[in-house]
């Protein structure tokens, strides 16, 4: 006896090492090396394609109280982070080669995992079968799952450039985290001028941006969390200035002030050898990027590894179409996971491919599958993307907006999201047999 798992990103990766270590044989298949998407760059599995955050690390965020509960479930991606993970101030940033190759290798070298290569452009007939082929599902599949599903819903997701280090103009940039939270070389921070800010502005919504070639889409919706630089600077001049390239919490220590507009670079791999773009995601042709992004004192001769791309992501309407326990209505022995059911961010897809691989192995052995409960992070998520009275289904990724509200009203926003941490683990704790 065996489960499909279709796709080797954070939630197919997950999904399979969970039905694996449940004693149940996976066939797990990636279209990898064989055909990759536009997005795509290495043939490891759990490819970081924007960022190489994992977002908040401390467990009174809603994001890191995610992460907490992954852990304690027994997540083998969150193993892989904890372990190469790089300076990111207060948050779980990871060297995102080191991350993808440690993934790859506990896939591929775990007996009750058979990986295939390959295309694939239809779904199993009758096996237990998780789905997880991400927002870049293949054409091919994605349109027999269109068919299965009703029709398929889309946004447009874009990732920041990456540059070298050695690039950077260090005489126009400090190193520093925002309150000094989580250490001096956390960040490198390119400060700008009032004067350098608004040429850089009128540069960047003026500069010239790539053609989408996506069939029929005239005016593509493009999510918050993902928004091109370009596309967020044409809301209002100081818009930068409260979003990516806000100054508080920094003091430049060249004039004792803080700047007028600051632009992050957080270390893409452990040597420190490359830098991110900080909330820089962008749909820039390449060589505007270049010009534009080079009018910050600090870029003025950076040296791009890679250039900021925009593509089209995939989900599905799950509230209409998913069961609580993510298998889908009119056939319960299909489960989905991962991004294209709505879950936004990294760890929100592995844990989504984590609770549908447990349920997979009970459908399997004819056991009731399980929903976490609604004060978990976890749950919440897996209970939002199900939840039928949700009219207007975009992704969401965690946040504690998403938990039910508390017993006792706490005034202090810290103090309420510790309280809503500690009765989420609390809540975990209790039914963690359920998911053995």
């Amino acid at each position: 006896m065996y489960i499909n798992v279709l796709g080797a990103g954070l939630a197919g990766c997950e999904a399979a090492y969970q039905i694996a270590k449940r004693g149940v044989q996976v066939r797990l298949f990636e279209m990898k090396p064989q055909k990759r998407s536009p997005a795509h760059r290495s043939n490891d599995f759990c490819e970081l394609v924007c960022s190489n955050s994992l977002k908040a690390a401390r467990t009174d965020s809603a994001a890191g109280l995610l992460k907490e509960e992954m852990r304690r479930i027994g997540s083998l991606l969150m193993e892989c982070a904890d372990k190469c993970r790089v300076p990111a101030g207060g948050a779980l940033a990871v060297d995102r080669e080191i991350f993808s190759s440690m993934v790859t290798d506990a896939i591929k070298n775990n007996p009750m995992i058979t990986v295939i290569e390959g295309e694939v452009t239809s779904l199993p007939n009758n096996s237990v079968t998780v789905v997880a082929t991400g927002p870049l599902t293949s054409d091919a599949l994605a349109e027999k799952l269109s068919e299965l599903c009703g029709g398929s819903l889309y946004f447009f997701d874009a990732a920041a450039p990456v540059i070298t280090a050695e690039s950077i103009d260090m005489s126009c940039a400090f190193t520093a985290s925002r309150y000094d939270k989580g250490g001096d070389d956390a960040y490198i921070n390119c400060p700008m001028n009032k004067e350098e800010y608004e040429s850089f502005h009128e540069a960047l919504v003026n500069a010239e941006r790539a053609p989408r070639h996506d069939v029929d889409v005239q005016d593509p919706k493009v999510y918050e969390g993902c928004m091109p630089v370009e596309i967020l600077a044409q809301r209002g001049l100081d818009t930068l200035r409260f979003g990516p390239m806000k100054p508080v919490g920094l003091r430049d220590p060249k004039t004792g002030h803080r700047p007028w507009a600051v632009l992050q670079l957080r270390s893409e791999n452990a040597e420190k050898t490359m830098y991110n773009l900080v909330g820089f995601q962008t749909n820039l042709k390449f060589p505007e990027q270049k010009r534009v992004f080079g009018m910050i004192p600090a870029l003025k001769n950076a040296e791009y590894v890679r250039f900021g791309v925009m593509h089209r992501n995939t989900f599905i309407d799950s509230p209409r179409i998913l069961n609580t326990d993510q298998s889908l209505k009119n056939s319960p022995n299909l489960f989905f996971a991962g991004q294209m059911t709505g879950v936004e961010g990294y760890m929100e897809s592995a844990s989504s491919g984590m609770l549908a691989g447990i349920n997979a192995v009970k459908r399997l052995r004819d056991e009731k599958t399980v929903t976490l409960p609604p004060d978990t992070m976890t749950g919440a998520l897996q209970g939002y993307i199900t939840d039928s009275t949700v009219s207007d289904f975009q992704p969401m990724g965690a946040n504690m907006g998403i938990l039910p509200a508390l017993e006792e009203h706490i005034r202090d926003k810290k103090q309420r999201a510790a309280a809503y941490s500690e009765r989420a683990l609390r809540s975990l704790e209790a039914v963690l047999p359920e998911l053995s």
